[in-house]
This record gives C-alpha cells, sequence and structure tokens, in this order.
C-alpha cells in the first residue's frame, strides 16, 4: 500500500517539474532529464583474464534537485570486438587436430569472439557549482549500486551451420557467463547552458563487480565455482535532455 501511494506521488510529481518555468542564470532549479551516454574502458583484475577494451553505450533517467543532489537510474551495453581467450582455452577438446572447428557442414568454419554484458544501477550525485555558467552545474562526484555480468558471444560466419557441439543451448556451455552486485564511481564536469540548447557532461569511472558464474557447467573445463572480481575502469561522456521550461524573457516598453 505505502508502496503504491509513493508511485501515485511521484506520478503527480513529474508534470508539475517539468511544466515548472526557471531562470537556470540565477537560481537553483530541479529538473528531470535524460541521459545519453558513451565509454571507452579498460578492463581490470580477472576480467582483463578473458576481455581487452570495450565500447559501453548508456542511457539514465535523471532527476536533478534544487539542492545539486542528482539521482537516476541506469542501463548500459558493454561491447567489445577483442577477446584474450584463446580458442583452445575456450573450446577444448570439440576443435580437430589442427586447432579448427568443423560445422554441422563437415567443413571448416569461420567463427570470431566478441564480449557482450550489461550493466544496471542506481546512482546519486553531487554537483559543485565551480567554473560553471550557472549554480546547476560544475564538477560531480558520483556513487552507484547495481548489477553487472559479462560474457563471450560466439558467431560463426553466415555461409555454415554451427557444429552440433556448439549449436543452440549447447553454445552456453562454452560462454563463461557471470555477474552480480557492483559499485561504481565517478567524478567529472556538467555542463547546462543557460539556453537549455547544449548540455553534455564528460568523466572518469570505475566500476567494479563480485560476480560468480552464470552457467551450471562449463563444457571445456568442467563445474565452476569460483569468485570473481570483474573491474572497468573508463572515459564517458554524455549528453542530456532537460525538462524544465526557461522562463518568458522580459521586455520593457516606453
Amino acid at each position: 500500500m505505502r508502496f503504491r501511494r509513493l508511485i501515485l506521488m511521484l506520478l503527480a510529481v513529474i508534470p508539475l517539474a517539468m511544466s515548472a518555468q526557471y531562470d537556470i542564470k540565477k537560481e537553483k532549479i530541479s529538473t528531470w532529464m535524460f541521459e545519453v551516454s558513451y565509454a571507452y574502458q579498460f578492463p581490470g583484475m580477472d576480467t582483463k583474464v578473458l576481455y581487452c577494451n570495450n565500447n559501453c553505450i548508456g542511457a539514465s533517467v535523471d532527476f536533478k534537485t534544487a539542492s545539486n543532489w542528482m539521482f537516476s537510474i541506469n542501463g548500459s551495453f558493454i561491447s567489445g570486438n577483442k577477446v584474450n581467450i584463446t580458442r583452445e582455452e575456450l573450446f577444448g577438446d570439440i576443435l580437430d587436430n589442427n586447432g579448427e572447428i568443423i560445422t554441422g557442414d563437415g567443413i571448416y568454419g569461420s567463427y570470431a569472439l566478441f564480449e557482450r554484458g550489461g550493466h544496471i544501477q542506481a546512482r546519486v550525485a553531487k554537483i559543485f557549482p565551480v567554473l560553471s555558467p550557472n549554480p546547476n552545474c560544475g564538477f560531480f562526484v558520483q556513487g552507484g549500486i547495481g548489477y553487472l555480468f559479462n560474457r563471450l558471444r560466439t558467431e560463426f560466419g553466415s555461409y555454415a551451420s554451427p557444429p552440433p557441439a556448439l549449436a543452440g543451448d549447447y553454445l552456453y556451455g562454452y560462454d563463461k557467463m557471470r555477474g552480480g552486485f557492483a559499485w561504481s564511481g565517478e567524478i567529472g564536469y556538467l555542463f547546462l547552458s543557460n539556453t537549455r540548447v547544449l548540455n553534455f557532461s564528460i568523466s572518469i569511472e570505475f566500476n567494479q563487480a563480485f560476480t560468480k558464474p552464470m552457467r551450471k557447467w562449463d563444457f571445456n573445463t568442467g563445474k565452476d565455482t569460483h569468485s570473481y572480481i570483474d573491474q572497468y575502469i573508463g572515459i564517458r561522456g554524455a549528453i542530456y535532455i532537460p525538462t524544465y521550461k526557461r522562463k518568458p524573457a522580459e521586455y520593457y516598453y516606453y
């Protein structure tokens, strides 16, 4: 019952915040913002054993308060085109004597390995209006908690069918998928223009997750009972679309 009341209150507050008019040059404002971001990330700890540098695309819904706190819900997609694991380490006995995979058509097949993953988190940030055009932006410090997962994706050439050992659900036995609780820290600079046209941030971020295998069995190495520490350190840029309305300009006629 209390949760339902909270949702109803939130739905009532959002239209009011979006319809309010502010003078961002002179006053601290509260506003909802939509955020899209991109980060180039470097792996650390156990992550770099399997993966190389990656791209991370994120989207967020943010609420900035009049006291320069910002709360957000964020979802990110992790994508890497290079991995550190070799085909022997990953596929083991299903390779032939030449280290190749024979497809379902009885020919050598070409395939590529990629990193895929995701990160969902709730974040809170404090904005310090230093070297900023108005009191609503400046340097910020942000922290978050959530859930992170990663896995290996195997893609075969379109001209041949996958080998039986890697067809359908069997492929899950080789993707080394793992996930777990994650926390993040970020420091950067947020710019909100006086005209509401240009709004962006640039920051350095640190993400760490305490992960465990999400597959019951690894077909090459057996059951994995280890715990891992996955780290991603990145440089992130973001653009924002605020929802507040500007006060109309005042004109005086004589």
